[in-house]
């Protein structure tokens, strides 16, 4: 009788535990594709501010001597710090604190590029930001 007690009971544990365990993968299988969804949210809002920038810069390209426009950089990207800048024909978008970057090419364009309004204009053949 003793017997049959123990052995009932190292059965419940065995199937206590694996029950566990397949509740533990399943919470890991969650969680990592939440990650991944995260992270490729990042990727497009990273990918889609640099975007913006390099369109403006294409149109002023495009446009005629005299040409200016006034276009908005994001303070925040989804809550998160980020850096931009335009360096050696590249507008460089990066968040602070994680991999996710990207660099776009644009024309030569004489200027900074700061987050908030920035001014674009293009006079003599150049473009001109914020200057």
């Amino acid at each position: 009788m003793i017997n049959k007690k123990s052995q009932s009971a190292i059965e419940f544990l065995f199937l206590i535990g694996i029950i566990l365990f397949f509740f533990t993968v399943f919470f890991l299988i969650i969680q990592k594709n939440m990650s991944d969804r995260i992270r490729e949210r990042k990727t497009v809002v990273v990918r889609e501010t640099a975007l913006d920038v390099q369109n403006e810069i294409s149109l002023a390209h495009k446009s005629i001597d005299g040409y200016s426009r006034t276009f908005k950089v994001p303070e925040k990207l989804n809550g998160m710090e980020y850096e931009i800048n335009i360096t050696e024909n590249m507008v460089y978008v990066r968040i602070k604190d994680t991999r996710e970057a990207i660099a776009l090419p644009v024309f030569n364009t004489t200027g900074n590029l700061v987050k908030g309004n920035n001014e674009i204009k293009k006079e003599n053949g150049k473009i001109l930001l914020n200057q």
